[in-house]
């Protein structure tokens, strides 16, 4: 099963969980991860050519893997995760979400397909999807 990782990477905390999700599932044998983070572009960083090689390449994947797992922290969001869940919504890719903060959105846990903890995608059973509804502070 192909997983793409979205989740932002701006700063020590976010760094921080990216690097323990790709560990997590890394160490599984029978997932592929896509990680932005791992696949970054060659061309120059904040150039247009470079916006547009990193968009495309991250669209790709979404539209090549089998289930996008979303590091959410929260009320707080990344825009560039944001759209890349809901555009794997939109092509009907299952989106679990890692739950990270102490509240949520309701857009983002209406369009999971299931909510788990960090420790949860060691052992977490892609193949059935079993459904978790997530069960904090929702705005």
């Amino acid at each position: 099963m192909n997983i793409y990782l979205a989740g932002p990477f701006f700063n020590e905390k976010e760094l921080e969980a990216v690097k323990r999700a790709e560990e997590l599932i890394g160490a599984r044998n029978d997932l592929y991860l896509y990680s932005p983070r791992r696949h970054e572009q060659q061309s120059q960083s904040g150039t247009r050519q470079w916006s547009m090689d990193v968009f495309e390449n991250d669209r790709s994947a979404i539209d090549r893997c089998d289930c996008v797992v979303m590091l959410y922290h929260g009320q707080y969001s990344d825009s560039g995760t944001a759209w890349e869940c809901g555009y794997a919504y939109g092509i009907g890719k299952p989106v679990v979400v890692v739950q990270l903060g102490e509240d949520s959105n309701l857009m983002v846990h209406e369009g999971s397909s299931t909510n788990i903890t960090m420790e949860d995608l060691a052992t977490y059973d892609f193949e059935g999807m079993p459904r978790n509804v997530y069960q904090g502070v929702i705005m």
